[in-house]
């Protein structure tokens, strides 16, 4: 009866989990996150690179990485880059959360003793913010059981850094458009010149 109460519970809590979100307040931080950028440096999106390691904190009970299948790495917003905009909004609900939108890499999970690791190219949709890093690992069932984030300040202010997103406006684009701006003011001052020139010649007519 016990077994068949517990298993019934289990069921219930995984289908809330499925079917409402995880509460990112109880999941634990079980695993160490550090990424390459130092605190406040500049990374140009579609150009420079981070380097993002994770590991099992050794500090917690053997086994309680036991269920971890998957882990994901995310790029995520920092708290002043999210003032005013609801759409990268935290919110703790994991299903509604917008705080991390960049995915950096998706891995099995490995041994607790092996320290893993991904460079990665900041992508050219990356907009300018403030960023830091975390991972999440996953279940069998694809839900989120444990975190760990490259900032260790709780509320986000430190160790974080910044990236300089593509304006739109290429290089090339600029010369080609300064070049027309000028070929336009020759062309009018050659306009004026040719008219004034008509008109000279009709008068000594």
């Amino acid at each position: 009866m016990a077994v068949r109460l517990f298993l019934v519970a289990s069921l219930l809590s995984f289908s809330a989990q499925t079917c409402y979100g995880v509460a990112f307040s109880s999941i634990q931080r079980t695993l160490v996150v550090t990424a390459s950028p130092t605190p406040g440096e500049v990374l140009r999106a579609g150009e420079d690179q981070i380097t993002v390691t994770w590991s099992y904190n050794q500090s917690f009970p053997a086994g309680t990485d036991s269920t971890y299948k998957t882990v994901k790495v995310e790029l995520c917003y920092g708290p002043a880059s999210q003032v005013d905009r609801p759409w990268r909004k935290t919110v703790d609900n994991l299903e509604k959360d917008k705080t991390c939108q960049f995915e950096v890499t998706a891995k099995p999970y490995a041994a607790a003793s092996v320290d893993n690791s991904v460079t990665w190219t900041v992508g050219k949709d990356v907009p300018t913010a403030t960023y830091f890093v975390r991972a999440y690992a996953y279940n069998s069932g694809g839900v989120e059981v444990a975190y760990g984030q490259s900032t260790t300040d709780p509320h986000k202010t430190t160790d974080l850094f910044e990236i300089q997103g593509i304006s739109g406006r290429h290089a090339s684009l600029e010369i080609a458009s300064v070049c027309f701006s000028a070929f336009s003011i020759v062309s009018l001052f050659g306009f004026f010149y040719m008219e004034k020139r008509r008109g000279n010649l009709s008068q000594q007519k």
